[in-house]
């Protein structure tokens, strides 16, 4: 497995409730992008479309050698059987749940992605875990 992009702000703007493994449906200049690196999680999200989930604002730059650039914040589809989507949609329905792309990744030459489904956390929240990574930072410079 080699991951090609984390989105880094997921686990301090969220809670991690449960992560999700998923296939997704890209077009040929994509792809290599995706293996070149060129691909960015920040402000990304998942919802679910009928019966599918569709991930929102995943931004893939076009690759160079391409001759028909495609729009790189499309619309993806992900691939997941209808019964993990079913479930996933009734968890949504809980208020304040969201669905976060975590990582990006190559297993066995198949590009996945990681999701979860989050819960926000509130401005405190992160203050607090700002000012307790500070002070564990002092203490290890005092010792």
């Amino acid at each position: 497995m080699k991951i090609i992009v984390k989105n880094k702000k997921a686990n301090f703007d969220y809670y991690i409730l449960k992560t999700y493994e998923a296939g997704i449906v890209l077009k040929g200049s994509e792809v290599k992008s995706i293996r070149q690196g060129k691909v960015g999680l920040k402000d990304s999200f998942a919802q679910v479309v009928g019966d599918e989930i569709y991930l929102f604002n995943m931004h893939i730059s076009p690759y160079d050698k391409a001759q028909n650039n495609i729009d790189p914040k499309r619309d993806r589809k992900l691939l997941l059987h209808k019964d993990e989507i079913r479930k996933i949609e009734s968890k949504l329905k809980s208020k304040g749940l969201t669905l976060i792309p975590l990582e990006v990744y190559i297993n066995r030459g198949l590009i996945k992605i990681r999701f979860a489904l989050a819960k926000g956390k509130k401005e405190y929240n992160k203050r607090d875990k700002i000012i307790k990574r500070e002070q564990q930072r002092e203490i290890r410079k005092h010792l």
